[in-house]
């Protein structure tokens, strides 16, 4: 089995948050690791209403979906971890915005995240070359 690293783009040479790969390619599934609402440039995360974070969150997704060569409709399944559950109308309606036609399965859970960010999001993938 190959695995192909998909780091993310706008990551600085160097930046890390913890021992694992942004994105990781292995028999056409790319496997995203959590996302949050991180601002590259800046090295920080942007802590702002559920939709702000919900936004950067997914842009940060969508980054490495680019870099894999798939789009939002190459998403299968997500997993949202959210701080506060009465957050789900908000950030559901900007989620929602982002995938036309059959949506993704998708799980939504209330969780403890780390750095007082909102949302954290990760995603599959089936590359698009790939299809069986």
């Amino acid at each position: 089995m190959k695995k192909t690293e998909i780091p993310h783009p706008d990551a600085r040479e160097g930046f890390s948050t913890g021992a694992f790969s942004s994105g990781v390619l292995v028999d056409g599934w790319l496997y995203v690791s959590g996302q949050g609402p991180i601002d590259f440039a800046k090295g920080k995360f942007v802590l702002g209403t559920i939709e702000e974070e919900t936004r950067l969150t997914l842009h940060n997704v969508q980054r490495i979906l680019e870099a894999a060569g798939c789009t939002w409709d190459n998403v299968v399944k997500s997993t949202v971890h959210l701080a506060d559950i009465a957050d789900f109308a908000a950030y559901n309606q900007v989620y929602a915005s982002y995938f036309s036609g059959v949506k993704p399965a998708r799980t939504t859970v209330q969780s403890g995240l780390a750095n007082g960010i909102k949302v954290e999001i990760d995603v599959v993938a089936k590359a698009p070359d790939t299809d069986e």
